[in-house]
Parts: C-alpha cells; structure tokens; sequence
C-alpha cells in the first residue's frame, strides 16, 4: 500500500500532534523515536525534560533464575517507564542478593550468586551515564511497582528489592559520595567533603548516610567523625547501617574489601523540604508507632513527588510487635496514602526528629543542643519533597 500523503505531513510537520502522539511512549521508545526525523528528535527532547517526577521499579517475590528478582523485573519494567534516570538508587536483601541455600519442592537448592556479578547486571541495563549506588541490606522495604497508593511492605526475610530512578530535575541535584577509613591517617580530607557537594553548599538540605563494616575496629569513630560534621539544624540527615554497598559507579572503589566506611547521597536545592522522626524503643505498639507519624504530618510537607523512607533496626518488625506484621508501614500509609515508602532493615539507624521546610525555617526549640542521631533498636521515617 502507497503511504498517506496527509499522514505523512501531519507527522513530518506538525509539532503539536507530533509531541501529543509521543507523550503516550515510554522513554526507551521515545529515544528511538528521537532517531527518526529533526521534528521528531526535538518533541522527544521536550518531553523528556517535562518528566521530572522519579519512579521506581521494585519487586517482593522470589526468582527461579539465577539473577536477584530485582534484576529480572528491572529488565521487564524498564521497557515501561517514563524517566530517563541520571541517578538510580537500588537496595536488594543480602540473603539472596549474595547466594543462599533454599526449599525448593522439599530440597535444597543453592543459588550460584555473586553479589559482584549480580550488581554488574543491574547496572548493565541502566544508562551508561547514569550514576548508580547500590546497598545490600538485611531486610527491604518496597512500595509496589507504579502504585503510589499501594501498601508498603516489610520484607523481614525473603527476596525483595526497589530502585528509585530519579531523572535530571530543575531546581534539584543529587550526588553519590563515599569516605572509607584510611589506616594512615586518621582525619578525612576537607577537599573531600566539598567534593561531594557537604561542605560550602548552601542549598543542601537532605543527607541519606549509610555505614558499612560498622562492626570493624573504629568504625563507630569513623561513623561519629562523619555525622558530627553534618549535624547542622539546616539538614536532614537519616539512614543506617547496611552489610555492604555493590554499586557506585560514580567512582573508582580503590579502597581494601576489609575497610569500613560510609556511602551515600545529597539532595541539594532550594525547593525541597523533608522532615525526620524516631521512633525509639518505647513504640511498642500500634498507637504509638501512629502518634510518631502524626509528628511526621504535623510537619506539613507537600505530598506531591515526595518520597518516604523507612530505616529500622533489624530487631523491630514482627519480632518487636509480636502479634502483627508490616505495623510500622501500614501506620505510615495511613497518614500518608500516596506517598510510596522504601528503606530497610539494618544494623543501627542515624535520624532525629528534626524538620526544614519550604522557607528553609527550622521549627525546633532549641537550636543550640546537638541532636543525637545514632541509635540502635529504632526505626527513622523520613520525607522528601523534590519540588
């Protein structure tokens, strides 16, 4: 059959129908449409700088194949998804991240994995340009794949894992960093810090802090020189302790395999807000784990492209609340239903109550004590509004 010569002009000259039709395309399709024609490229390009929102991609089930399950679904959805990431932010369960022995049909299996290998997969199917920092954790929490509205989940045991894909936003600027303990010298390098955009950077206001090998000979030193430094009341600073991290691409990891040290990113820009809080060891139950995010929502952060975080000790979840599963998540959605949670299980958490909001104006009462933000058999909620 002959083209149609109407057809043919209307999408070889007119932008607007070219830009609306396109807008239906997920972003692996849009930059082969891009390849088409000069109109076609530059529809592409203003779409893609409209997708400013993050999304995510996650997963809660067990995988036959030798690959993590986080892998296998991130090869599947990122066919589907909106954004083109520059940052992406993975955590997977350590268990089968790593290679376990399992019950399958009433015999053991063992998995062949490599968590080396493992992260080399994923971040083969991810941007060549696209940063990447990758955790391997205890215990998961994900919000299923495209539903703001879907109940979080806390995965105690078991294979799980998200990535958050955060594309290049106006206003906002997101940066990987990493400090290991260097044995010949016992003061970590200024430079160093402004590097990683945590020193001289009058727009950071959200640090996530992650400390691996924490159970080494001076690493609680190390971890305390890190966090002293950034406990400013103009800061938001959360996280924990993780087994290890498997991805930062940003850099070459020239540090020994037996060293601690401390990886994680800052959320930099005038238009974001978060808020923290703890609930320490007296949450024992539903009621008080939902008058914690009632201080959460007190804090009146935008809902709209906000992300929450959940960092808890490896000794709360079920065994803590002992007659129900998923508490601490399902009180968080339901005083933010469509907010989608991540975080994990860990070792030691690092948060505090604290609050910055849109006028960068800090409600607390005092200003001149030092917060406390490491902490052990508690879990940290965090939000962050990108604007």
């Amino acid at each position: 059959m002959e083209p149609d010569p109407k057809a043919f002009y209307v999408l070889s000259n007119l932008a607007e129908v070219v830009e609306r039709i396109l807008a239906f395309l997920p972003t692996k399709a849009l930059l082969r449409a891009a390849c088409v024609c000069r109109l076609w490229r530059e529809c592409s390009r203003r779409l893609l700088r409209n997708r400013q929102s993050f999304a995510w991609i996650s997963t809660a089930e067990s995988c036959s194949s030798n690959n993590h399950a986080l892998v296998q679904v991130l090869e599947e959805e990122l066919e589907k998804v909106q954004v083109l990431p520059q940052m992406v932010f993975y955590i997977a369960d350590a268990e089968t991240f790593s290679g376990h022995e399992e019950h399958c049909r009433g015999q053991k299996k063992a998995r062949r994995r490599n968590s080396k290998e493992t992260a080399i997969a994923l971040e083969k199917l991810l941007p060549k340009r696209c940063q990447v920092l990758g955790l391997v954790t205890p215990g998961t929490v994900v919000t299923p794949t495209g539903s703001r509205s879907g109940r979080p989940l806390e995965v105690e045991d078991g294979e799980a894992g998200f990535a958050l894909l955060f594309p290049k936003m106006d206003g906002v600027k997101i940066q990987t960093f990493h400090f290991f303990k260097d044995p010949k010298s016992k003061v970590i390098d200024e430079n160093q810090f402004a590097e990683a955009g945590l020193k001289n950077n009058p727009d950071l206001r959200v640090v996530l802090l992650f400390g691996y090998n924490t159970w080494k000979s001076g690493a609680t030193r190390f971890l305390h020189q890190i966090v002293n430094r950034l406990n400013e009341k103009s800061i938001i600073l959360a996280g924990g302790h993780v087994d290890s991290f498997t991805s930062l691409t940003s850099e070459n990891n020239s540090q020994p395999s037996e060293s601690c040290g401390v990886v994680g990113l800052t959320f930099s820009g005038p238009q974001i807000q978060s808020a923290t809080v703890l609930l320490d060891q007296d949450v024992v139950d539903e009621k008080t784990a939902e008058a914690a995010m009632q201080r959460l929502k007190a804090a009146s952060i935008p809902e709209h492209n906000t992300i929450g975080f959940m960092f808890a000790c490896v000794g709360r979840g079920y065994q803590h609340y002992k007659t129900k599963r998923n508490l601490e998540a399902d009180a968080f959605r339901k005083f933010f239903p469509s907010i989608p949670l991540f975080g994990f299980f860990g070792h030691g958490e690092i948060g505090c109550d604290r609050i910055v909001t849109g006028n960068f104006i800090l409600r607390e009462c005092n200003n001149n004590i030092k917060d406390d933000l490491l902490h052990g058999y508690t879990t940290v909620m965090t939000l962050i509004h990108l604007g």
